[in-house]
């Protein structure tokens, strides 16, 4: 039932099987392989799919295919151009290897990061400990200068793409990633997962190291700009909006950004753009917002009255 934690009764199976999407990611899919095949709990089955790569990046993929039994490739075509929803077009057409594999855990690891050998363990104990947790994975972690740092906006509360695993049941039942226009399949899979009673969680010690900045493959205005629009079709609350885009007022580089993922947002808005998201997950989403700037405006009134 909605809003309401569930209890899986028995252990649940520890295999997991996990998908990858590829686009043009020679630079980078080598050491996320590598960081696979270090971890102490292998998957039972690893499907990686190359959406249309014209790199070096189907060879390196397809070598490690050969050599490791439990590693799928496959290639997928489409239309050129950057499309948003194509990387989760690539993650359900390399479903249809997992078909006759059973696991209790299904996740996505993108080609672009590294985790450490026991991360995909340590997840599978967290959904052991608690039987109500449908969808988990680390905090993100990139590059600042020398070291890597642990990403601005990581939350326990929001669980990154990047590297996650979802229990068999809750994945069954939002009915997988969906493929969304302006992308940002990680948010929706989390409300979804929440609109069925499960819970989500980041954990903090669990480290993704992302090789490569987040918006690298596009300008970080237009990158900014999409996410704003994501915002509108996915039904965020404008005060919502308005509230997370303002916060960052005092620092220069990322007012820009949010002065455009706001105006995304209200060029949506103003053009009445479709939502692929039903009323009762807009109802949802916007609940929960409601409940944060609720909470925000309490605590700045508070500090005002000091």
């Amino acid at each position: 039932m909605t809003g309401q934690s569930k209890h899986i009764s028995g252990e649940p199976s520890r295999e997991y099987v996990l998908l990858t999407a590829a686009h043009n990611e020679e630079a980078n899919i080598e050491r996320t392989i590598l960081s696979l095949l270090s971890q102490r709990l292998l998957p039972k089955r690893w499907v990686i799919v190359s959406d249309c790569s014209s790199d070096r990046t189907d060879e390196i993929a397809q070598a490690y295919a050969d050599r490791h039994d439990f590693i799928r490739f496959l290639r997928i075509s489409r239309p050129p151009g950057r499309n948003f929803g194509a990387k989760v077009t690539a993650l359900r057409s390399g479903n249809e290897l997992l078909q006759d594999v059973a696991s209790g855990f299904i996740g996505n690891l993108d080609a672009d990061v590294s985790v450490g050998p026991s991360y995909f363990e340590d997840l599978i104990a967290h959904f052991e400990r608690e039987p109500g947790l449908g969808l988990a994975a680390g905090f993100v972690y990139e590059k600042n200068g020398a070291d890597f740092q642990s990403r601005e906006k990581n939350r326990t509360y929001s669980v990154s793409h990047a590297a996650q695993l979802m229990r068999r049941e809750c994945y069954d039942a939002i009915g997988g990633y969906a493929v969304l226009e302006y992308g940002g399949e990680d948010w929706h899979a989390q409300i979804s997962a929440r609109m069925q009673g499960w819970t989500v969680a980041a954990f903090p010690d669990q480290k993704i190291l992302h090789h490569r900045p987040t918006g690298a493959g596009d300008r970080l205005t237009r990158h900014a700009f999409r996410q704003g629009r994501m915002d509108y079709a996915f039904g965020s609350d404008p005060s919502f909006e308005f509230l997370k885009c303002v916060r960052h007022y005092r620092d220069r580089p990322l007012i820009i950004g949010s002065i455009m993922r706001l105006s995304g947002f209200f060029w949506s808005y103003v053009s009445r753009d479709s939502r692929p998201v039903s009323r009762e997950f807009i109802a949802f989403l916007q609940k929960e917002q409601k409940e944060k700037v609720r909470e925000f405006l309490s605590e700045a009134t508070h500090i005002f009255k000091r």
